[in-house]
């Protein structure tokens, strides 16, 4: 078993415990937060500490949290306090080195957009920017402020309320929905690192919530402490919708070459094993077959 570090928050010093917190929860999304104060001055800046968390109504949900260093505060904090209203952008691979260059801590009244180099345009219902740039605005009312502290660290959840949203039609697939890989999004990970959402970064798990799986429970003994199969390809089966069928695993003596030549080596429980797990993981839409030889796999010799 592996040795766990024990983390107190009330006797790690304070900086080194934020960097536990954002390094064991991440990654995260990035809200690019747009706001003007009461003279109408331009503010943007990241927060990672970020999130969807209703949409009906479509609430968002972001952390201006008091700086760690000093307990000082940020100008996106006191914009929202006085004017209600924010714009959150999202940030792609495309924008992320200019999100980094808006997070610098220049001095209040400066504009981060000219700093960054990004394009501010008009919103439609609130009056901050959008960043032209990123491809995808939400226009928002803040709806509530609430403190969690005083202390540096401590952050004041902002909960806004989104009014409208603008989608580049460049990230849309042929049905109209997002496409992750065109989306790109990055993500925030501990101190400097970040993850970019696309490519091979991106998986697809397919599980239905609203039917009942097997689980794990009903997966035999030998797969439940398999040597072969791990974690993922466990899950793989467990989350299936029905049990293998007796006849139709029993069946691939006939019908399945690899099969059959695994049942006349020196030991075929193994052998399946390892079939079945190549199967799930070059593809998961194939695990009833998967589960088929796994199953096979605990009656080879019937």
């Amino acid at each position: 078993m592996n040795t766990m570090k024990i983390i107190d928050p009330k006797t790690t010093p304070r900086f080194d415990f934020h960097q536990f917190i954002v390094g064991a929860v991440a990654p995260r999304p990035i809200a690019f937060v747009s706001t003007i104060d009461k003279d109408g001055n331009a503010n943007l800046a990241p927060y990672s500490f970020f999130n969807a968390f209703s949409s009906n109504p479509p609430i968002l949900v972001f952390s201006s949290n008091r700086r760690v260093a000093d307990n000082t505060t940020k100008d996106t904090l006191a914009n929202v306090r006085e004017t209600g209203e924010a714009v959150i952008n999202a940030v792609n691979y495309n924008i992320v080195r200019q999100m980094a260059v808006a997070s610098v801590q220049f001095p209040k009244g400066t504009n981060e957009f000219e700093k960054s180099g990004l394009t501010p345009i008009p919103s439609d219902l609130v009056k901050p920017y959008r960043v032209k740039e990123s491809p995808i605005h939400m226009e928002c009312k803040v709806k509530d402020v609430i403190t969690l502290g005083d202390k540096g660290g401590a952050g004041h959840l902002i909960l806004c309320e989104m009014l409208r949203m603008h989608i580049d039609e460049n990230v849309l697939d042929e049905r109209g929905r997002i496409d992750p890989h065109k989306l790109d999004l990055m993500g925030r990970l501990g101190r400097a690192y970040y993850v970019r959402a696309s490519g091979s970064a991106i998986h697809t798990i397919a599980q239905a919530v609203e039917k009942i799986a097997i689980g794990y429970d009903q997966l035999p003994e030998g797969v439940r402490h398999s040597k072969i199969f791990t974690g993922n390809n466990i899950g793989q089966l467990a989350g299936l919708l029905k049990l293998p069928q007796k006849e139709e695993y029993l069946a691939l003596k006939e019908t399945d070459a690899r099969v059959q030549k695994i049942l006349a080596s020196a030991n075929p429980k193994d052998g399946l094993q390892q079939y079945a797990k190549e199967i799930l993981d070059e593809n998961d839409e194939q695990r009833m077959l998967a589960a088929q030889i796994a199953w096979l796999a605990e009656n080879s010799l019937d």
